[in-house]
């Protein structure tokens, strides 16, 4: 049984990727990402998100996103300025990128407009029922540190960014995530200001 087993894991490990490098993240995380998401991912502009912190599988499948799949007219996430870093990025530089940024400290956001917040929490806890949206606390968790691999860290992001991201999701704009899509197509302007601005204060 143990032989196997070994022989059975052999062709998934000849087709791993190649072994994380920090360092080599680093340098290409300064020669690409730097001017817009900060050297360590504590981005200094509410329009580009910080990536400090986040999960390295999320934002790997993220980079993998702005590219066009072979055969598709346009990519998942349609952002022309990603789309043109990402191509400059192989898969062991995407993968290295990701590990280096989630390797870095968080230095969060914080909610400014104190008089939404108290509305955005009850969404981000409890949904909000009359639209049969789910409590976003049961995927990103109740401090907003997600899942790891499955659903992103939100907690401390920019409210703007988190703001447009939703937008987009209701507008079809960005297309990678169907059921954030049906989600966020059920949310007022009022309720996705207001669930942004609580997720940028929390912790």
């Amino acid at each position: 049984m143990l032989a196997f087993g070994l022989l059975a894991a052999t062709p998934a490990a000849a087709q791993a990727p190649a072994k994380i490098d920090l360092a080599k993240g680093q340098a290409k995380a300064a020669e690409v990402c730097a001017a817009c998401h900060g050297a360590d991912g504590n981005s200094n502009s509410p329009a580009n998100p910080k990536l400090a912190g986040q999960h390295a599988d999320y934002l790997y499948k993220q980079l993998t996103n702005f590219k066009p799949k072979p055969g598709a007219k346009e990519a998942e996430r349609s952002n022309a300025v990603m789309l043109a870093f990402a191509l400059q990025l192989s898969d062991a530089d995407m993968r290295n990128v990701s590990a280096y940024f989630a390797s870095q400290t968080l230095k969060p956001a914080a909610a400014r407009n104190k008089d939404i917040v108290e509305l955005g929490q009850k969404i981000y806890r409890g949904g909000i029922a009359s639209k049969s949206v789910a409590a976003c606390a049961g995927c990103h968790s109740p401090n907003g540190a997600g899942v790891p691999a499955q659903f992103p860290r939100l907690g401390g992001q920019y409210a703007e960014y988190t703001e447009s991201q939703l937008v987009g999701f209701r507008q079809g704009v960005r297309k990678n995530s169907t059921q954030m899509t049906a989600i966020a197509s059920r949310m007022s302007d009022a309720e996705i200001k207001a669930v942004s601005e609580y997720i940028a204060g929390l912790r």
